[in-house]
């Protein structure tokens, strides 16, 4: 079994879009408009705030406040777009 992607580099984007590249070179963009909501992501609504996005050392895309997104969901959402393939 393969290892999870990490990711390697992270832009923050207008309208809540990452730009996100990982280890094995893949990269995309991925919108968080519609994922913005509960405690820990209700502050990424302030683009100031959401601009602080940096990769953690696990390879996990974080802010300030401790909210985190998995690489693994972001990864297969990025490849099933390039494939044009449908991920559920």
């Amino acid at each position: 079994m393969n290892s999870m992607p990490r990711v390697t580099h992270v832009e923050a984007k207008a309208d809540y879009v990452l730009a996100v590249t990982f280890d094995d070179g893949t990269h995309g963009e991925i919108s968080l408009a519609d994922r913005l909501f509960g405690p820990m992501f209700e502050p990424l609504k302030d683009p100031a705030f959401f601009a602080q996005a940096k990769v953690d050392e696990f390879g996990a895309i974080c802010w300030p406040n401790e909210a985190d997104i998995a690489p693994d969901a972001l990864y297969r959402k990025i490849k099933s777009e390039q494939t044009g393939t449908v991920c559920r």
